[in-house]
């Protein structure tokens, strides 16, 4: 016979460890269950072999939801600053980057090796490379039918994250799952991608690849699934097109068919005295270059090509006409250019969509229709900004769910 558990974690990345610890330390009898030979794959690769493990600023305002509201109880209840103490208590140094997100000073490995403590400090029993069989509801609990025998308890947790990576053995099993108990699903598709571009697109910039700066990119719509967006980021350019944080952030809201709006002066806005419309009408400028005054705030390279494209190139500001200053102003402000499509599952940081927030409670992740069935992390659809807000949604989702359990 085998051992009733209360509960049995399927998936044992950053959600499913996490919630198994806290699960384990408050008395319950917890068994994990993972497909792969290596856990924490995710992490491992996570931020450089560094994790960005959360983000000091994380609120519900980083997170893309059909149900924006639904992230806020378990972020009030689990926010960064309780796994910031966990790390403290560890000793595992870390930094701040960028923006709050914080980063590991050695190694992912060290965030690892912290989970897969605390679920050995709450006894739990973590097995892999197993597989999942089947699952079935039974009176009074469940029953998982896995590669190592039958294993029954009060309650499953779905916690196997999203389809990216499928290299690191990314699946969608538990929207498969979902799916089995006729919960709703919110169509899954890459996010925190790449975004491709055609070759005519750049037709102008190609000669710039391996140029980074700051910008502010506006992606998506207000009627889209998730709305529209507006970050203050670092675009990388690149012989395929854009890349870097920009467009990763982008990408979480972009629309097939649409355009995304760069303005490479925004970014330079932000906590400097720097004025748009003052460099255009300075009087100071009239005897220099176009491209000299454009360079003042953006890369020489830069600069010397948005010149070339309004032809304006060797031309002293005095010269030009109201109405090509204009012009020159709006190709940087509101340039625009429309993707082909992105870079897909390989390339993508985390999902967009899972299973409808409709279905589960907010305070415990449990299924309102299926009692004892809980869905974590990233295969639920609540997606975070670029920068540490996805692990901290893990985090938070997790400690919800163990608290219920």
């Amino acid at each position: 016979m085998s051992k009733y558990w209360d509960a049995i974690i399927i998936g044992g990345g950053a959600a499913g460890l996490f919630c198994a610890g806290i699960a384990g330390q408050l008395g319950k009898k917890v068994l994990v269950l993972d497909h792969a030979d290596v856990l924490c794959e995710k992490i491992r690769i996570s931020g450089g072999g560094r994790c960005n493990f959360t983000n000091l600023h994380s609120s519900p305002a980083n997170f893309l939801s059909l149900n924006p509201n639904f992230v806020k109880s378990a972020l009030a209840r689990y926010p960064a600053k309780e796994f910031i103490k966990l790390v403290q208590s560890y000793r595992i140094d870390y930094h701040e980057k960028h923006q709050g997100q914080l980063f590991c000073d050695e190694s992912a490995h060290q965030i690892i090796q912290m989970l897969l403590s605390e679920c050995k400090k709450g006894g739990v029993i973590v097995k892999h490379p197993v597989t999942v069989q089947e699952i079935k509801q039974e009176t009074g609990g469940w029953s998982v039918s896995t590669s190592a025998g039958i294993e029954k308890s009060k309650s499953v947790v779905m916690a196997t994250g999203g389809l990216p990576v499928p290299a690191i053995g990314a699946t969608a099993y538990a929207l498969d799952i979902a799916k089995q108990f006729e919960l709703k699903v919110v169509d899954p598709r890459p996010a925190l991608v790449p975004l491709s571009f055609t070759a005519d697109a750049f037709a102008n910039l190609n000669e710039l690849a391996g140029l980074s700066l700051p910008i502010r990119i506006s992606s998506g719509s207000k009627g889209a699934r998730y709305g529209a967006c507006r970050f203050n980021e670092d675009v990388l350019l690149t012989h395929k097109g854009l890349s870097g944080p920009a467009v990763l952030q982008a990408s979480s809201y972009w629309i097939e068919g649409e355009a995304v709006h760069i303005d490479w002066l925004g970014a330079v806005e932000v906590g400097s005295h720097f004025n748009c419309d003052e460099l255009f009408n300075n009087k100071d400028n009239r005897l220099k270059l176009t491209e000299t005054i454009l360079a003042s705030v953006l890369p020489q390279r830069l600069a010397r090509s948005f010149a070339q494209q309004k032809n304006l190139l060797g031309r002293k500001w005095a010269e030009v006409s109201k109405k090509d200053r204009q012009a020159l102003k709006e190709l940087i402000t509101n340039w625009s250019v429309k993707p082909a499509g992105t870079l897909g599952w390989k390339k993508a940081e985390v999902m967009l969509g899972g299973v409808d927030t409709k279905e589960l409670d907010g305070q415990s992740m449990m299924s309102k229709k299926h009692p004892g069935l809980f869905f974590i992390g990233e295969c639920v659809d609540v997606t975070g900004h670029l920068g540490g807000h996805n692990f901290q949604w893990a985090w938070a989702s997790g400690h919800a769910c163990a608290q219920a359990l």
